[in-house]
Formats: C-alpha cells, sequence, structure tokens
C-alpha cells in the first residue's frame, strides 16, 4: 500500500524506557512533528522538554500518571497529574489500582480514576489504562465501565511493562462496553500497519507505539 500519511493521526508516539534521554525525546519530537503524530507520550519528569520541543505544532503532549503499576496512592496520582497538566502535558495516560479492581473495592477504583479526571480536565484528555493482559474479562468490563462514570476520555489497553499487549478481542470488548462516550486506545504490541489496522477495526482510535513511522510509511520492523 506504500506511504501514507493519514494514519499519523492515530499514532501516540511514545517513549517510555528508563534509559530515555533528551537526544532521544529530541528525536521522537521531531519525528512526530515530521509526520503530524496526535501526540508525543513520555514520563513525567520529560514534559517540561517536550512540551518547549512541539511548540507551536499540532502534536500534543502526554504523559504518563501512576505508571507503570497504578499502586501509587490516589493523592499522589492527582498531583501528579495537576503538575504534569501545569507543564505543559495536554494528554495524560493513567494507570488504574489493579490489585483494588480484583479485590472489587470498585469505589476506591472509582474514585481513584476521579481524582486524575478532576485533576487534569478541562485542560488535559484523561486516558485509562486498565491493564488487560492481567485482567479477565468482567473485570475488563467493570473497569471500562468504572473509568466511564468517572468521567475519563479514554480507556487504554496497556502500559507496555505487563506480560501482553493489545489484542483485537480486547479492543472489541473495550468499545462494546464504552459505547460512544469514550474512546479506546490501544497500546503494545502495534508494530505495523497490519497490526493497525486490526486495532482500527475493533474500534480503537489512538495507537500507543514507538513504530508509527513504520506504520505511516507500510514497513516492517
Amino acid at each position: 500500500m506504500g506511504y501514507d500519511p493519514s494514519y499519523a493521526k492515530y499514532i501516540d508516539h511514545t517513549v517510555l524506557k528508563i534509559a530515555t534521554t533528551k537526544e532521544t525525546l529530541k528525536k521522537f519530537c521531531d519525528e512526530a512533528k515530521e509526520y503530524g503524530f496526535a501526540s508525543v507520550c513520555v514520563n513525567p519528569c520529560n514534559i517540561p522538554y517536550v512540551a518547549e520541543q512541539l511548540k507551536g505544532s499540532t502534536v500534543k503532549v502526554c504523559s504518563v500518571i501512576g505508571f507503570p503499576l497504578g499502586a501509587n496512592t490516589t493523592t499522589i496520582k492527582a498531583m501528579e497529574t495537576l503538575e504534569a497538566v501545569k507543564n505543559g502535558a495536554q494528554e495524560v495516560d493513567m494507570v488504574i489500582n489493579v490489585g483494588r479492581l480484583k479485590d472489587r473495592d470498585f469505589d476506591y477504583v472509582k474514585k481513584d480514576i476521579q481524582a486524575v479526571v478532576n485533576a487534569a480536565h478541562p485542560q488535559a484528555l484523561v486516558k485509562v489504562i486498565i491493564e488487560t493482559c492481567v485482567l479477565n474479562e468482567d473485570e475488563k468490563v467493570k473497569a471500562c465501565q468504572l473509568a466511564r462514570e468517572a468521567g475519563a476520555d479514554f480507556v487504554k489497553t496497556s502500559t507496555g511493562f505487563g506480560d501482553g499487549g493489545a489484542t483485537e478481542a480486547d479492543v472489541r470488548l473495550m468499545k462494546d462496553t464504552v459505547g460512544e462516550e469514550m474512546s479506546v486506545k490501544a497500546s503494545t504490541g502495534i508494530n505495523s500497519r497490519a497490526d493497525c489496522d486490526k486495532m482500527l477495526k475493533a474500534g480503537a482510535l489512538r495507537m500507543g507505539t514507538s513504530k508509527g513511522i513504520l506504520i505511516v510509511k507500510d514497513e516492517l520492523v
């Protein structure tokens, strides 16, 4: 099929590795501006630098909250979100407290999400990472319902630090659960145009990947 710039709008160009340097961040920002990706997604300490690099472009600054385990206290997640937005984040991807979800402490999970939503809105969108690889189907559905009730904007499959990534079945289940009220972000394991097409067909609107250029160019790893 070849080069297709229309795919760029689905891509959150993601760079979250532990040893990420400013040189790498600049490379990702330059690529995002060149190809017109939706956002560059980085760890919180890198927001100011990335915001400066992306100033004047259409590319959004995205950051992660409570990442990658989701086990921070609710107060810390909310404070982290406030600082992220202050530093220039326009989108935040938060991790739910998976252990509390599995304990069926749904009130805790909902309030945890809600605290981030309250800290982010209206300045920034909130994407809720449910870490599908460690949840059964009922838990995936419940996590999506709680995210919707808490007023989040997206549900997202994965951190990239778990044992698995996005699947068509999970994306379809998540989209069926949240309906038109929310969007779905597929993340981890989306390494080609074919992978992207599968996720789009299943109902995803965003892709968390470092392989966005390959997807736009329809090249293999």
